[in-house]
């Protein structure tokens, strides 16, 4: 058994229905929070990042953000107006893959320059080869499906269900935890299987298990982990995906933190946030601050993407927050806007 190497830290994000404007735009803050005296995030419209695309708005967030310093940014898409777009390595069955892993400045330049790249889901390196360890689809078809196990001693083996955002081929969204058996058995689940580490290791998730399975259908999908919003509510499963709360994915620290998720009135955003003092004072955010973050933006719907060393959002090619590795990461899956 190939032990999982996780890269990098994760983002979290929640979130919850909210108020809408006329034109679709969330109305951000507008509930008294008790954690936070923060300022609204300001709309970017002074072409530092160039022309955007029709259809798209860039915010940077005040300086204070959940009590802390912060160095983040949200992008917002009308999908009437672009669509969103997902590259990666292709392995269907995860035995691994021989594609190349790519920065997110490649996959701008290999897509044609799209108005913007963020880093997708979770990848390992295991002799020379590479792997995807997170859901990929990309105009119906599978490119990866989400790591199908766990384990923190290798003795003890999970086999939790994932976190999945979808676009379907009707057009419909949304956040669930996936499970791929193989080619013929992947199902998508309302509920996770309620695994964590130092339980009994639930049952191997199938057509039954957990309750309510669907066989898996996309148009569009990314994978990571874990579930923060479902249907406006908060979920932070990160225990029953078995990810890791105090190392690598680091789901209790502070830390570079990505995001996807939808609104209630239908737009996609993309959160990123800048970690460890590569502005001084800015060390990141947990998963907890992420999700309290995008509830409040008004996301009914988003998951965890990676982060860390590999979260980087990309605006007209251009870089909003500085890479806590000191320059891009060349990792498994992007999330592109054309």
């Amino acid at each position: 058994m190939r032990k999982l190497i996780y890269l990098t830290f994760v983002a979290l994000a929640t979130a919850c229905a909210c108020s809408q404007k006329g034109d679709g735009i969330p109305e951000v803050w507008p509930w008294n929070d008790p954690d936070a005296d923060d300022k609204p995030w300001v709309e970017i419209t002074d072409g530092s990042f160039g022309q955007l695309q029709d259809g798209i708005k860039l915010y940077h967030s005040p300086e204070v953000l959940k009590g802390k310093p912060a160095v983040a940014y949200i992008a917002t898409v009308d999908l009437t107006k672009a669509s969103w777009h997902v590259w990666g390595i292709k392995d269907p069955t995860l035995q691994g893959s021989e594609d190349a892993l790519k920065t997110p400045t490649q996959v701008y330049n290999a897509q044609g320059a799209p108005a913007l790249v963020m880093n997708g889901g979770y990848f390992y390196v295991d002799s020379g080869t590479n792997y995807p360890a997170s859901l990929a689809v990309e105009n119906g078809e599978l490119l990866s499906p989400n790591i199908n196990y766990a384990s923190e001693d290798w003795i003890t083996m999970y086999y939790p269900t994932k976190a999945a955002f979808i676009q379907h081929a009707d057009g419909s969204f949304e956040a669930s935890w996936s499970y791929w058996a193989d080619t013929d058995h992947h199902y998508v689940y309302p509920l996770p299987a309620e695994n964590s580490y130092g339980s009994t290791p639930q049952a191997i998730p199938d057509e039954n298990y957990p309750a309510g399975a669907k066989a898996f259908e996309a148009k569009t999908a990314i994978g990571a982990g874990p579930v923060l919003i479902k249907n406006g509510e908060i979920c932070n499963t990160w225990r029953a995906e078995c990810l890791p709360g105090d190392y690598d994915v680091n789901c209790l620290g502070r830390a570079p933190r990505s995001a996807i998720g939808l609104t209630s009135g239908g737009l996609l955003v993309l959160f990123v946030c800048e970690g460890r003092d590569m502005t001084e004072g800015v060390p990141g955010y947990s998963t907890e601050d992420v999700a309290k973050i995008l509830k409040e933006f008004g996301c009914s719907n988003a998951i965890n993407l990676d982060g860390g060393g590999s979260t980087c959002l990309l605006v007209n090619g251009l870089e909003t927050i500085k890479p806590s590795d000191g320059a891009q990461r060349s990792v498994g899956s992007c999330i592109y806007i054309k």
